[in-house]
């Protein structure tokens, strides 16, 4: 990498709620609700919410979500997050988007060290 290119890429991701059939929702959500996160930012569409509870338990997962990872590593195969209830049927499904290209300069005030 040269000492001029910052750039780093993220991937965008969409976490949408899955409801089996017939499957019991305590959260509050509904089928197909959604969020979506472009790098640091998380975007939900109009009247849409999202259960704090179950926003917690997806959190942790979404910045390695959003980075590239070895085809055989778990975090780039598995998708579905339970809703932290344990009686509520609902799963997060982490979905990978598109790619999103940043620069270090742009996000951080922590400058890159010159090799």
């Amino acid at each position: 990498m040269s000492s001029l290119d910052d750039t780093f890429e993220l991937f965008d991701l969409r976490v949408e709620v899955i409801v089996p059939e017939g499957g019991k929702v305590y959260c509050g959500a509904k089928p197909g609700d959604y969020f979506e996160l472009q790098g640091e930012m998380l975007h939900m569409p109009p009247g849409q919410g999202m259960s704090i509870y179950s926003l917690a338990a997806v959190l942790p997962l979404l910045a390695a979500k959003q980075r590239p990872t070895h085809a055989h590593d778990w975090m780039t195969t598995d998708a579905d997050i339970a809703c932290p209830d344990p009686n509520c049927s609902t799963r997060l499904r982490i979905r990978r988007t598109g790619l999103r290209r940043f620069s270090h300069a742009q996000t951080t005030a922590v400058p890159l060290q010159e090799k």
